[in-house]
């Protein structure tokens, strides 16, 4: 009987696992179909005379397309930078907008400020390692005549866009054979989709 109600609890467990996130996910989607729909819709609906379901939602990504076929040109960028200089001057929206806008650069591969690789760091003491995303890198000068060559690592702790920035020899960082979105996903999920085994692309320490 025990073994029967030890099965079942571990079934029941492991499909909760697995409908949250599903269910989380077409929760968001919904809400922002139903948003978007709600904004767009009214208007298209006076614009055609009859109403047509998801068709707000629809339009809301050639709005997107558009939005970032406009941003790649001069009139665009400069459009989206005053718009940017007027998000700044108010100040909530000034923190909200610097971390979001912080976030999605950093994970802009077409942005030279971006997450370029994810690596594993040996942080915050010997013998803990910790992920991080390389970023920059930089030369300190330690001394007359003396550098010292380092690089960024963004170290997030519970949230993405918190964190800590950490100057380190490269020789100190270890290169996973892990893609950046890969990074992003271990790191969302607290590690839950880490992989068994971590084989290193790059592994220089001298």
């Amino acid at each position: 009987m025990d073994g029967i109600r030890a099965s079942f609890k571990g079934i029941f467990i492991t499909g909760l696992l697995v409908s949250i996130p599903v269910v989380l996910t077409v929760s968001a989607l919904w809400w922002l179909f139903s948003v978007v729909d709600g904004l767009l819709g009214p208007a298209l609906t006076n614009l055609l005379g009859y109403r047509v379901p998801g068709l707000g939602f629809l339009s809301s990504f050639v709005l997107i397309f558009l939005v970032g076929a406009v941003a790649r040109n001069v009139v665009g960028r400069r459009l989206f930078s005053w718009a940017e200089l007027v998000f700044l001057r108010i100040p909530i929206a000034k923190t909200v907008y610097a971390a979001l806008k912080s976030l999605m650069d950093a994970l802009n591969p077409e942005k030279g400020g971006s997450f370029r690789r994810f690596v594993i760091v040996e942080y915050p003491r010997p013998g803990t390692y910790a992920f991080g995303f390389l970023t920059d890198q930089s030369t300190l000068e330690t001394g007359p005549g003396e550098e010292a060559h380092l690089v960024a690592v963004y170290v997030p702790t519970n949230h993405l866009y918190l964190g800590e920035t950490v100057l380190l020899p490269r020789r100190d960082v270890i290169f996973p054979d892990l893609t950046v979105e890969e990074g992003v996903r271990i790191v969302l999920s607290g590690g839950s989709v880490l992989p068994s085994r971590i084989r290193l692309k790059d592994y220089v320490r001298t």
